[in-house]
């Protein structure tokens, strides 16, 4: 009898479908089939409903609430305001930017669609109509939108329950509707390099308010079991941990008795980080009647109060030799919060992450300041598929940058090269003190230049710009990005006092299967094979045995969560650490069962070899098998462990994008005409997820900057709020996407990675901006706000005079 033929090295190596491969992605199956488990699918036994009444108006007192002819409606239980929830303290509840924020409105309403009342029923139905029933009288007050007028002496108090109070948990407020100055970098170095330069230039820009619109709306199902005492609460969080936590100190239940799990959840991007009053009063009402209570919101109540993004008014300057080398760089911003303070930031940076401003450019002295503001919207200010304010940081230096261009008559490309960070100078300490950790700028932008033939570019636009008749103007964007994401190391980043770092526990069955439970929650980024990918490279264990596990508080190990692309670049981290444990267990039960020592043991692919004697091996799954039934002396049985990985310092992915689009100068319609993202994430793990991630992101990043907005009228009505209003590109408005790559992996990172799905978003916006603003750069256009609809880009050419 023939003896078995042995796998070749590469055979089994593509077994494994480890790290570096575009396997499939694993969760898929079950969404293509209608088999996803979304927190609206949870039904539980006597389960009641809830909805919301909200407020009309932005700004308003409230006189009275009459709920007597909501409780007639039949299959009405229960309805709550904020004079129900006073004597359990929780009509007001702390946000993660360490404001309080309104449960229900208490005596007056901030925005408009904020939380007035609640109606708990025994179906939507019923539940709805209870909330057409209960009367609220309301005296309208004053109404500031303009974060500037906000700020003017006369302004109207917007927080009253904050009168008298002259620091916030960030410093001293200067003014009632202030909240907090926050600045980061050297100002008299700064002050002194303008002093000297011979060329300044200047721009002020918004970048509006937008919203990331997720598939799925923000919702949950809370369980109070009044005998065990026991709260479990199903919940679109990107956090759940995080949400555990506070749960139970606004509760007053044990943490070891609260129970959250996400499900599936359709979309993230930021969104559904926070915690919202409908979460908080759907569990006050599950424990007040001790049945389970079901909270589902609506498409306008998601986009009208549940947390924006961006809404920063930015002056910034830059100040250069007159060949173009940058000296220093100045930003001053007012943010608009809104109502609350609720941005989702680490505790020590109110501003988040926004002093990564100088970007991919070394840049000698730096200041930055942001002041924020109070108005009457909706609160909230989230990382939007961004690390905490990394996409208004990186459109404000590459809007600044073709200013400089602009002015000096250089192009976009050569400045660029002129004033990057080199590849020698890694590790990089900027102006703002950021540890850059790897990079190779130059190489990434002449790889783009040369796939796109920029010069070829470049004639034509100047073809184009000289012929009278020509029927459309054309624009090149170039922008270069480098985001801090990783969130990230405790001694710099923490939510509520708890550091962010992150974790993973894995277990070896006896057969050789795996699972692995992680601290994050997947929302789509496909988790579940790129983890277990991480698992079969460092265990030599094939992926597909591999299950993965998130989202569920009472089986994972704490987490900070998914958001800020801290999923590969922490969590990932936990995860090839921890299987490193393993390694380093399963070599010891190697060298006993082959007799020998450790030392005399190679590691290849999948298995233990006795060197020099290739013969001699043991393969993961005999190690599995081995790790519960013979072990050496004194080690225990099994094969797991768990690690919790506090990383050294950020990660800073990078990348390079150009856009050339096409003007029609009698309709303004934009026409993208190529669009090439050269991203580098360092080591990456499965080349088809990272391709897929990086064109949803380059697709949002198109629809904030070709159509999305939130306008307000001067009542503070939201003048969009529907998807009949709000852009939501779709695959024929969706350009076609070019994707490249470098590879410069993290020195400090287990595996090299860096993270990359927030890149394309971040990086496409300015992007697309640079395109617009260049179309008309020769007529001495420096700025455009967005977003760059047709409408908006047919009033410029008018003003431009090239209009058809």
């Amino acid at each position: 009898m023939n003896a078995p033929i042995e796998p070749t090295l590469l055979e089994r190596s593509a077994a494994l479908q480890g790290m570096g491969e575009s396997r499939l992605r694993k969760e898929d199956a079950r969404f293509i089939q209608g088999k996803g488990n979304y927190v609206d699918d949870i039904k539980m036994p006597g389960m009641l409903h809830m909805d919301i009444v909200r407020s009309p108006f932005a700004h308003a007192r409230i006189k009275s609430i009459d709920k007597s002819e909501a409780l007639k409606v039949p299959g009405v239980i229960a309805v709550l305001t904020a004079d129900d929830l006073k004597p359990l303290k929780l009509h007001w509840m702390p946000t993660l930017a360490g404001d309080v924020a309104a449960v229900l409105a208490d005596e007056k309403v901030h925005f408009q669609m904020q939380e007035v009342a609640v109606v708990i029923a025994e179906d939507r139905y019923a539940a709805a109509d209870g909330v057409e029933a209960v009367v609220v009288e309301y005296e309208e007050l004053p109404v500031v939108m303009d974060p500037y007028a906000a700020l003017a002496p006369d302004a109207p108090v917007l927080r009253e329950d904050l009168a008298g109070k002259t620091s916030g948990a960030h410093g001293p407020r200067e003014h009632h509707n202030h909240i907090f100055t926050w600045d980061a970098g050297d100002k008299d170095a700064t002050a002194a390099a303008f002093a000297a330069a011979p060329v300044v230039v200047s721009q002020h820009m918004h970048y509006p308010r937008v919203h990331p619109c997720p598939l799925e709306t923000c919702g949950c199902v809370a369980s109070f079991d009044p005998i065990r005492g026991e709260l479990t609460t199903f919940l679109t969080s990107q956090a759940p941990h995080v949400v555990r936590t506070v749960v139970s100190l606004l509760s007053g239940i044990p943490e070891s008795k609260v129970r959250i799990v996400s499900p599936d959840i359709g979309g993230g991007f930021g969104n559904k980080v926070g915690i919202y009053p409908g979460y908080v009063c759907a569990i006050v009402s599950s424990i007040v009647l001790g049945k389970p209570v079901k909270w589902i919101e609506d498409r306008i109540e998601n986009i009208s109060s549940t947390a924006f993004a961006r809404d920063y008014h930015m002056d910034g300057e830059i100040a250069a030799t007159a060949d173009g080398k940058i000296t220093a760089l100045r930003v001053n911003v007012v943010a608009d919060h809104g109502a609350f303070d609720a941005c989702a930031d680490p505790t020590k940076f109110p501003a988040g992450l926004f002093h990564i401003c100088s970007g991919s450019y070394d840049i000698p002295a730096a200041h930055c300041s942001v002041k924020g503001v109070y108005t009457n919207k909706a609160p909230g200010g989230v990382a939007y598929r961004c690390s905490f304010r990394v996409t208004e940081a990186v459109y404000l230096v590459e809007r600044m940058v073709d200013v400089l261009a602009q002015k000096l008559g250089m192009d976009k490309a050569e400045i660029r090269a002129k004033n990057f960070i080199r590849k020698e100078q890694f590790p990089y300490t900027s102006a703002f003190g950021f540890e850059y950790d790897s990079g190779d700028y130059h190489t990434a932008l002449k790889k783009v230049l040369d796939a796109v033939d920029y010069p070829a570019l470049r004639v034509e636009q100047a073809a184009r710009r000289a012929d009278p008749n020509a029927t459309h103007l054309m624009g090149i964007g170039l922008v270069s990005f480098t985001e801090v994401v990783g969130a990230g190391p405790s001694k710099m980043c923490d939510i509520l006092g708890v550091g962010m770092f992150d974790s993973c526990e894995i277990r070896i069955h006896p057969t050789g299967s795996a699972i692995a439970r992680m601290g994050t929650i997947t929302q789509g980024q496909g988790h579940q094979t790129t983890y277990a990918q991480i698992i079969a490279t460092e265990l030599g264990i094939p992926s597909e045995v591999i299950q993965v596990e998130e989202g569920d508080t009472s089986t994972a190990p704490y987490g900070l969560g998914t958001y800020g692309s801290r999923s590969t670049p922490v969590a990932g981290a936990a995860i090839a650490l921890a299987a490193r444990k393993i390694h380093a267990k399963a070599r010891k039960i190697a060298a006993h069962l082959l007799e020998v020592g450790e030392g005399d043991l190679d590691w290849e692919i999948d298995r233990f070899n006795v060197k020099g004697d290739p013969g001699r091996h043991k393969t993961m799954k005999d190690i599995s098998w081995a790790a519960y039934n013979n072990v050496p002396a004194g080690m225990e049985m099994g094969l797991e462990a768990v690690h919790y990985y506090d990383p050294p310092n950020f990660t800073f992915p990078f990348g390079i994008y150009l856009c050339v689009v096409d003007i029609d100068r009698g309709t303004g319609e934009t026409q993208v005409r190529r669009f090439y993202a050269l991203d580098d994430c360092g080591t990456r793990i499965n080349p088809m997820i990272i391709d897929g991630q990086i064109h949803g992101g380059l697709t949002e990043g198109f629809a904030v900057a070709m159509g999305q907005q939130m306008p307000f009228d001067a009542q503070g009505n939201l003048l969009g709020n529907t998807l009949m209003d709000y852009f939501l590109p779709t695959a024929v408005e969706t350009p076609k996407w070019e994707t490249d790559f470098t590879v410069t992996p993290s020195p400090h990172h287990p595996i090299g990675a860096k993270g990359v799905a927030e890149s394309p978003h971040v990086g496409s916006i300015p992007t697309f901006t640079s395109a617009v603003v260049d179309a008309f750069a020769h007529l001495g256009v420096t700025d455009m706000t967005m977003p760059h609809s047709s409408y908006r880009v047919w009033q410029q050419l008018v003003k431009s005079g090239v209009a058809r």
